[in-house]
């Protein structure tokens, strides 16, 4: 069947394999006399796999050979044979109310969704991955055989919940590891899969988690990923790889203590120039302070407005770029009373100017040679606008 560019052939014998159970369909091509078809997918048409592809031409049915891509196929079969080691090992270690929930088997990754109440421990997974290496290392056959249905259950065999088998069923067996019915592709023993390694673990939906995962060259091309990222990482903070951890454990513990250092120095010099002037019924704080970070200016001030009612603060900033902020409490803002006004009239007198929100704004200094004129002026120009 063709439409347009879209070519779909029934072969009359097909080796390409179509999605099914969560493995992917075949990719190849199939060549006639005189053309090709790059096959792309396999679908069902009329109960038939049906090959499907990009013809540019109208196709005339002809001899043809199809072949299927080999080295794809291989990936897709070690990824599919490690989902039933991995399903083993899960229920092993987690214990037998893992059931698998869906899975995704492609050439490059494998997705394996199953039951469980909550997140793996790390150490959980390790023993998990672990078990699944040790077992691909001791190249165990893989053995597939035709059963009655009811003679595989009641052999063991796992069958997917929600499936629709039919009396005779296809038996997947890593002997003394994992007996499942299935019917897609395997690696002919559990060495092909040459090493596992898992790359996430999340959960995919209530009760039901995921994780996926990568099997031999792809898995390999990871850990060197990994390796790569970890050398880089010790270098930049100059240690060992195997020193990495407890010197960022170091870095983040000197780093909390240099932060409280700096409040407390930020605190204590904010305070210890401070004034307070009463307006009324209101009061005006007036400090100064080195600081010129935003963020700890931010903090300052949220605090001020926090602990206190019925106040302005007005904070002049010395460092590197010299500024006024001004803080309003809610209860002034209310009223009318606004700090980027306040802000705006301090910073006129040093030919500066700036804005912000009601409760907070800050401006910048024209001339830090004025900044102690737009101090001294500070009470004054409060007392107009929000006395």
């Amino acid at each position: 069947r063709q439409t347009g560019d879209q070519l779909e052939i029934i072969l009359e014998e097909n080796p390409f394999y179509a999605e099914s159970g969560g493995q992917v369909s075949d990719t190849g091509v199939v060549q006639g006399d005189g053309w090709e078809l790059t096959v792309e997918g396999v679908e069902k048409v009329d109960g038939r796999n049906a090959v499907v592809g990009t013809f540019g031409e109208p196709f005339e049915p002809t001899a043809a050979l199809a072949q299927v891509n080999e080295a794809r196929r291989r990936n897709i079969e070690r990824n599919h044979t490690a989902t039933h080691l991995v399903h083993a090992a899960l229920r092993r270690i987690l214990g037998a109310h893992v059931r698998q929930a869906g899975s995704v088997v492609a050439p490059e990754r494998l997705r394996f969704d199953f039951s469980h109440h909550g997140p793996i421990k790390g150490e959980q997974l390790a023993a998990i991955e672990a078990e699944v290496n040790a077992h691909v290392w001791e190249n165990l056959p893989i053995e597939t055989r035709q059963m009655a249905y009811k003679d595989a259950v009641a052999a063991g065999a796992m069958a997917l919940f929600g499936e629709k088998y039919g009396d005779v069923v296809r038996v997947v067996d890593v002997p003394g590891v994992s007996l499942e019915l299935c019917g897609g592709t395997h690696v002919g023993a559990t060495g092909q899969i040459a090493l596992f390694r898992f790359t996430h673990e999340t959960g995919a939906a209530a009760g039901v988690r995921r994780i996926e995962a990568l099997t031999g060259p792809t898995a390999y091309r990871y850990a060197l990923e990994l390796q790569h990222l970890l050398s880089e990482a010790s270098g930049v903070l100059k240690t060992q790889p195997e020193h990495l951890v407890r010197r960022i454990e170091a870095m983040l513990e000197e780093n909390k203590r240099l932060e409280k250092r700096v409040a407390e120095l930020l605190k204590a010099g904010t305070r210890e120039s401070g004034q307070v002037e009463k307006i009324g019924d209101l009061e005006l704080h007036v400090s100064e302070s080195a600081i010129d970070d935003r963020g700890q200016i931010s903090a300052i001030m949220d605090g001020f407005r926090a602990k206190h009612k019925r106040a302005i603060s007005v904070l002049f900033t010395t460092g590197d770029r010299a500024g006024i902020h001004v803080a309003v409490t809610d209860d002034l803002v209310s009223k009318g009373i606004k700090a980027g006004e306040i802000a705006n009239a301090i910073a006129a007198t040093t030919g500066g100017k700036g804005g912000g929100r009601p409760h907070f704004a800050s401006a910048g200094v024209g001339d830090v040679n004025k900044l102690g004129e737009a101090r001294a002026r500070t009470v004054e120009i409060v007392r107009e606008l929000a006395g």
